[in-house]
């Protein structure tokens, strides 16, 4: 059995087929996509597996992205030798095509917006909100979503610390300005709009909050120290005082 979690990277989950002695990471890395990486432009790494053929959601991944948002997180059975990387994609791209209903993808084609962003934005919210896979509990993701949704509408830039966790390859509670000028154009806080792709591989709870947006007052939210609480704010000025009062 190998159990793959909501929110991990490609880079995680070859790191992880490495601990376990199943695979290197870059045997993984090599099929499914290194994080960051456009291939357009990258000559010297090989691309990686190409599905579009075999499953229609992939049909409008852009071709110079690996399949980093699409690997879905879940616990699969693989032969304990002779297991091939390419073989596990398979499966968790065809346990993506299921958990992505038909009324889904024909809600996302009437919002107007294709798979890859929703897949995107679910992404990040998967690594910003406290999702509950066990209770089914999203209802802070589909409000972080309506609130992401809205800055992308009027014009805002995301500053989803999610995009900087991608780029730095650190979790922090709060981010220095340093950080927020690190030059990616995944960095949501220098570039407006969703980043060039995915920054984790999203469960299907974050995949519905990025389709079925809770949409409120709020535009600004942070989560404690030590807590999956969600603080939320409507102005700037209130943002920086729960940040005064609730970050270190």
């Amino acid at each position: 059995n190998v159990r793959l979690l909501e929110g991990w990277t490609n880079k995680d989950m070859g790191q992880y087929f490495e601990r376990e002695g199943i695979w290197q990471s870059e045997e993984f890395l090599e099929k499914a996509g290194f994080p960051q990486v456009d291939y357009s432009q990258e000559k010297d790494l090989p691309k990686p597996l190409d599905f579009s053929e075999q499953f229609e959601f992939l049909k409008d991944k852009p071709k110079n992205q690996g399949l980093e948002g699409y690997l879905y997180p879940d616990t699969y059975r693989i032969f304990a030798d002779g297991a091939t990387p390419e073989e596990l994609i398979v499966k968790m791209l065809e346990n993506f095509d299921q958990r992505l209903t038909p009324q889904m993808r024909a809600d996302i084609k009437k919002q107007g917006r294709t798979i890859f962003e929703i897949v995107t934005m679910a992404s990040l919210i998967e690594k910003e909100a406290p999702i509950n896979y066990k209770t089914g509990d999203n209802h802070d993701a589909k409000i972080i979503a309506g609130i992401f949704w809205d800055r992308i509408k009027y014009g805002q830039a995301l500053q989803s610390c999610a995009s900087l966790a991608y780029i730095l390859g650190i979790n922090k509670p709060q981010y220095s300005t340093a950080d927020t000028q690190v030059e990616s154009l995944y960095n949501t806080y220098k570039y407006r709009n969703l980043p060039p792709g995915p920054v984790s591989n999203p469960g299907i709870l974050a995949i519905e909050a990025a389709i079925y947006p809770i949409y409120t007052n709020y535009n600004y939210f942070l989560t404690p120290a030590n807590s999956k609480d969600i603080i939320y704010s409507v102005s700037y000025e209130e943002h920086l005082r729960n940040k005064n009062k609730y970050l270190p």
